[in-house]
């Protein structure tokens, strides 16, 4: 016989709840050849161009040396004054450089500040080997790959710690912004660094002492993180942008110039504030809907919500929709307050659908004796009347 707590039950929010959502904002036609944009406030994936294809990520893979950096501080493995020597192998590299040789011993925070804002590719070396388990930086790739894949990365594979042309180096747009997200939550003492627009390293080059992110200083709120271009992976930028209370993190790559790549930034910084606003949908505690229980002391329970729920809704018009409360029902007792017995799901025009975890407002309790035969007994009389068919 079926049971009767695992039919479907869908309630449509019209009964309970009424959702002002807007119309679908204009689309962003990105000159990008692939593209990422993530409101962190929310969680709500803006645009996803390519996003999951790994490519070559130039210099935008250091974000990940420089989140093992920051890692290995945290920790004590590294100290900011301790001095680090550089290699041979180091001081070999070309490109972006803090122009480093052997003789130099570099502490961590030094280091530390020329991968962020000089790009430097030796910098990236002598971080690398201290922190590599065999003091290679294949040793330390091996392990950017490994954290990576821990972190929730599925499209990294590491060859080198610079970003560095070479085969297989590859990372997807939505890796990227995952990684940076996990920059400015995870290291909140450090991520001032990105901002900073000028670093001089011992007076040597002063050449090379500008950050090359174009959008910092623009008044946009930008504040991070790192560029990065070769001839294969072209003009790529991992950004972010807060504004008020939403921030945005955002990743292009692909862009023919330099130019291209500043102009395309804003005007994506500037359309993922402007076309898009946080709305609160429901306040914690809000009850949207009455659950039926089986065998229970009380019939039903109050699925609430148990924290504040917003969302992220274009701004262009507006048009009440139906939200749904969903679970599997009726729900067997005992249930416990605050369990999670459904989900509030509601759709945005042009956005990700929005899935929210209801809880139980408050406990119920197994039913006695008599709350057991009634059910029985009303069980008993509803396949009476639906026809024996029904109790199969």
């Amino acid at each position: 016989m079926k049971q009767p707590f695992a039919a479907l039950t869908r309630l449509t929010s019209a009964a309970v709840l009424s959702l002002a959502l807007a119309l679908p904002a204009l689309a962003f036609d990105t000159r990008a050849t692939s593209a990422y944009v993530l409101d962190q406030t929310t969680g709500t994936v803006l645009m996803s161009k390519n996003g999951y294809e790994p490519l070559p990520p130039a210099s935008m893979s250091k974000l990940m040396t420089l989140y093992m950096g920051f890692e290995a501080v945290r920790d004590g493995r590294l100290d900011l004054t301790e001095r680090l020597p550089v290699s041979e192998h180091a001081m070999s590299f070309g490109g972006s450089t803090m122009f480093l040789d052997t003789t130099d011993r570099v502490t961590v925070e030094d280091l530390l500040r020329g991968i962020i804002v000089l790009s430097g590719n030796d910098a990236c070396v002598v971080l690398a080997e201290a922190l590599s388990p065999d003091g290679t930086e294949a040793g330390f790739s091996r392990m950017m790959t490994q954290r990576a894949k821990q972190l929730g990365m599925e499209n990294s594979t590491f060859m080198n710690s610079s970003g560095w042309p070479a085969a297989g180096h590859r990372m997807s747009m939505r890796d990227l912004a995952i990684l940076a997200q996990r920059l400015i939550e995870d290291f909140p003492e450090f991520y001032p660094m990105f901002a900073e627009k000028e670093f001089l390293f011992d007076e040597k080059e002063p050449a090379n002492r500008f950050n090359r992110n174009p959008l910092l200083g623009l008044g946009i709120g930008a504040d991070g993180l790192k560029t990065g271009h070769t001839q294969e992976a072209g003009f790529g930028l991992v950004g972010s942008a807060k504004q008020g209370d939403r921030r945005v993190i955002f990743v292009i790559s692909g862009l023919e110039t330099d130019r291209a790549r500043a102009e395309e930034a804003e005007a994506i910084v500037n359309w993922s504030f402007r076309q898009f606003t946080q709305s609160e949908l429901v306040k914690a505690g809000t009850r949207l809907a009455e659950a039926e229980v089986w065998m229970g002391s009380q019939p039903t329970v109050a699925l609430v919500a148990p924290q504040d729920v917003s969302t992220l809704v274009p701004v262009l018009g507006a048009e009440a929709i139906d939200a749904e409360v969903v679970y599997n029902g009726p729900i067997e007792a005992p249930v416990q307050a605050g369990q999670v017995l459904g989900e509030l799901v509601f759709s945005p025009e042009g956005l990700p659908e929005v899935r929210v975890p209801l809880v139980a407002e408050q406990a119920v309790e197994r039913g006695g004796f008599v709350v057991r035969v009634r059910t029985a007994a009303n069980l008993l009389f509803q396949q009476i009347v639906q026809g024996p068919e029904t109790a199969m």
